[in-house]
């Protein structure tokens, strides 16, 4: 028709009765309360659907007389009084009530920086693994009311939507999120003017605009760039999540790093922790060097205080996946920021340097800004230690400051609701509160069989519903027949759940091996070829835009899945997000996951099936390196290092096929007189009991809180009280030891003796050149081995005692020492440097060996 269009969207009246539906809506709570998100499609289960699952965007749009009905409902009333209860009683708790009470002073706060954050589907500004567990992060930390705050950035465009066309080809839909729909709101200073912050960038300032989200008791604040202060091109900085090209990438994380520290100055907000969770952020420690250069502090000293109390986790297990940027676009964005602190440009380039790299590498800022480290799990902190290790080149890579703690889940959000009340009974009111209680878990055996199977089935029946109405959506906007649609969907079956179920979802990277089932085609078609032992594969995944290898992978899944003795057996669903993800980890009776070893960091989605009593079926890589016990699920080994890739792809396949064939498939058609398999029941508990206790985000919290939150809050006050003398002191000490330290050699004393008695008393006597030093400048050790160990896994370190000045500069250490134990036995005599503020003994990286 003619003429213009206008748009008007006409928002309800809330009742008074229902006014605190709005409370609920505005709180991330809900997407780790069932009960909450049901009382909202409990008003509109097709508009809840609609809105994809958010509760404020439904507030917005829901039919008055509905509204109306509902504040006349008692049953209703009663229902939402009941969920407001939990409502207000989990934000009211005391900390002391809860396990894991930390050990900080009152003004202390963590503040955790992040580039994506997953909560829930509502809040889309996440495209995957990291984002998820940053959202964990967050949850766990409101849930043992932690001192934290995150940061982030709000895109208009989160990760993208994801069809598959009838070819499987991916298309990538992008849309505009409207952020009046979405669980946050603009912060404001105390005038009622909102707050924006000013990031200097070449020849202007970029403005951003500082928004608030709610998870339970925590705080997130996001950065918007898409404001009237900024140019066309600036309001696109924050638009796409990993959009862009490489200068959109840097100013993104500028934005992130810079803008991130600038706003919660804003706010009021004085960090005494800060974390950086992957190296996006790590343009931060540059802003907060400035901040402190202006009270007075030189540079060194500054790098001091801010890394005294910076946390620093990596993700990525392999080099080239660390974000690095060309040696003039950095100084291109940060010329001015050296004539601010005085720094010449080798000065700030080598902060990014790496051993062997041209670029600014955003990991080695974040290493060299950070006094605390970790990977994410222990293969993958061994892994980060060999490859950061020339941060630290003269120790080796067992005892450099790379440390490790392993990602977990927060059990509330993907933990099925069908288990709590079974629990309840089995395990004892409160065990959400016991979530890493061994004893408490073990009771998960005490489960009648029958009981469990039921819950198991009920989760596989909800899992197929959704695959149903997926798979028919997708075929059928792909011009397919209802006939084929039968064809298709005749496994999945949610009135007659009974098929073995295999998941498989996660981002279709090539590392992932997406397509390693299909490695031998005969031999997959023999396994699926038993009508009677029937197996169903659901695949899900997106693939960057920019990855064509991994739209491959889709395209070759999608390709088999059409052929005839795949069809039916092996399903692609398109679009996955959380809302799938929940679904399928509880669903599955299998989770498969065969990364190529050891490039999974961690992974976390084995995590969240086990949990729920699926059995995982995975390569030995990232947490399943340490949550496999050889009963809880099955181990694929990974092939020999340094293996053609082919033919390593070829004997992991192999592995797959026969744990297939062998194990899985017979275990869990095995016995079922009593309708279901008693030994795969028995698997599927001890699943649940031995992954629970250890990979829950209360564990991981309280061990990030032991090892990294609570020692850097300790150190800021070392190192920034009294006008951070600490800081200054120690600057001033590395200058001296560094300058000095090509000169510092050891030389034995004592006469070496090759054999002893047991009980028989040895002395050690070194002499030093200290070079200037002062004795108390290093440390001198032995260290005792057995032949062939490393150094640091079952070393005996010893510490000679200083004993008097030699000449010519000279300084003489000696120990006297009976060694206990008997045997061959490697010792050798180190010198490094020591001081009582370092954070770490080797965080210098300097070492000589006699």
């Amino acid at each position: 028709m003619p003429g213009t269009r206008y748009q008007l969207e006409v928002n309800p009246d809330i009742p008074p009765r229902l006014a605190r539906l709005e409370d609920l809506a505005n709180n991330l709570w809900y997407s780790w309360d069932r009960p909450t998100r049901s009382l909202f499609a409990r008003l509109s289960s097709g508009l809840w659907r609609a809105v994809n699952h958010s509760p404020k965007a439904f507030l917005k749009r829901i039919d008055q007389r509905r509204l109306k009905e509902a504040a006349d409902d008692p049953v209703f009333l009663g229902t939402m009084n009941r969920v407001l209860s939990a409502f207000d009683s989990y934000h009211s708790a005391p900390a002391s009530e809860l396990p894991g009470s930390p050990p900080f002073e009152s003004n202390d706060l963590i503040a955790y920086f992040c580039a994506e954050f997953g909560f829930h589907e509502s809040l889309p500004i996440y495209s995957g693994g990291l984002g998820i567990l940053a959202g964990d992060h967050c949850k766990g930390a409101s849930d043992l009311r932690l001192p934290f705050i995150a940061v982030g950035l709000l895109y208009r465009q989160g990760y993208f939507r994801q069809t598959i066309d009838r070819d499987g080809k991916q298309h990538a839909h992008y849309g505009d999120n409207d952020f009046d729909d979405m669980p946050i709101e603009p912060m404001y200073d105390e005038k009622g003017a909102e707050i924006k912050i000013g990031v200097d960038f070449p020849g202007r300032t970029v403005w951003a605009k500082v928004w608030q989200a709610k998870i339970g008791n925590v705080r997130l604040y996001l950065l918007d760039t898409h404001i009237p202060e900024n140019s066309p091109a600036d309001r696109d900085i924050a638009h796409q999540l990993y959009g862009g090209d490489r200068r959109t990438r840097i100013e993104q994380e500028i934005l992130l790093g810079v803008g991130g520290v600038r706003a919660l100055r804003a706010l009021n907000l004085r960090p005494t922790v800060w974390h950086i969770n992957e190296g996006h952020a790590a343009f931060l420690v540059l802003e907060r060097i400035r901040g402190l250069m202006e009270q007075n502090m030189d540079f060194a000293s500054a790098m001091e205080a801010s890394a005294s109390n910076t946390i620093f986790t990596t993700h990525t297990p392999v080099p080239a996946g660390h974000d690095h940027f060309a040696d003039d676009m950095v100084m291109h964005y940060f010329g001015e920021f050296c004539a601010a602190t005085k720094l010449d440009a080798n000065g700030l380039l080598s902060l990014g340097r790496t051993g062997d790299g041209h670029d600014f590498n955003m990991t080695a800022l974040a290493l060299r800004g950070s006094r605390h480290h970790n990977g994410v799990s222990r293969i993958h902190g061994e892994v980060s230690a060999s490859i950061c290790g020339d941060m630290w080149p003269q120790i080796t890579a067992a005892e450099n400051p790379m440390s490790y703690v392993t990602n977990a889940v927060h059990v509330p959000t993907f933990l099925a609701t069908d288990w709590h009340e079974t629990f309840d009974r089995f395990l004892g009111l409160g065990w959400q509160h016991r979530l890493s209680d061994q004893a408490c878990w073990s009771n998960v055996h005490r489960i009648p069989d029958q009981i469990f199977w039921s819950i198991r089935q009920s989760l596989k029946a909800q899992l197929l519903h959704m695959v149903r109405n997926r798979v028919r959506t997708q075929l059928l906007r792909n011009q397919g027949s209802e006939a084929h649609l039968d064809r298709l969907l005749r496994q999945a079956d949610p009135n007659n759940p009974t098929v073995l179920t295999i998941g498989f979802a996660r981002r279709f990277a090539t590392y992932k091996r997406a397509a390693l089932l299909f490695n031998d085609l005969d031999w997959l078609r023999e396994i699926l070829s038993d009508d009677q032992r029937p197996v169903l594969f659901i695949f899900a995944g997106k693939a960057h835009p920019a990855d064509e290898p991994g739209q491959q992978l889709i395209r070759q899944i999608a390709n088999l899945s059409h052929q005839r003795e795949f069809e039916g057996r092996i399903l692609l669903l398109e679009d996955y997000d959380l809302h799938v993800a929940r679904r399928l980890v509880a669903g599955v009776d299998v989770w498969l996951n065969n990364p190529i070893y050891p490039l999974e960091a961690s992974g976390t989605s084995g995590m969240k099936a086990a949990i729920n009593g699926a059995i995982n079926l995975s390569v030995l890589d990232g947490w399943w390196g340490e949550g496999y016990d050889g009963k809880n699920g099955w181990a694929i080994k990974p092939a020999a290092e340094g293996l053609d890739p082919a033919l390593r792809d070829a004997e992991e396949a192999r592995t797959l096929y026969e744990l297939l064939q062998d194990s899985v498939i017979p275990m869990y058609y095995r016995n079922t007189s009593l309708g279901y398999s008693p030994d795969w029941v028995s698997m599927a508990k001890q699943s649940i009991a031995s992954i629970m206790p250890r990979f829950n985000m209360q564990r991981m919290l309280t061990e990030y809180t032991e090892k990294f939150y609570a020692p850097a809050a300790a150190q800021w006050r070392r190192f920034g009280g009294d006008s951070y003398s600490g800081a200054r002191d120690v600057a001033g000490w590395k200058a001296r030891v560094r300058a000095a330290w090509s000169g510092v050699r050891p030389r034995r004393v004592d006469q070496p003796v090759s054999r002893i008695r047991y009980g028989q008393p040895l002395r050690f006597e070194v002499a030093v050149q200290l070079n200037g030093l002062a004795p108390e400048d290093l440390a001198v050790e032995l260290v005792f081995t057995r032949p062939g160990e490393r150094a640091s896994v079952k070393a005996r370190r010893y510490a000679l005692r200083h004993e008097r000045p030699l000449e010519h500069g000279e300084h003489l250490f000696s120990r006297e020492l009976t060694p206990d134990q008997c045997g061959k036995m490697e010792y050798r005599v180190r010198v490094f440097p020591a001081h009582e503020l370092l954070t770490h003994p080797f965080e210098m990286g300097m070492t000589v060996w006699l």
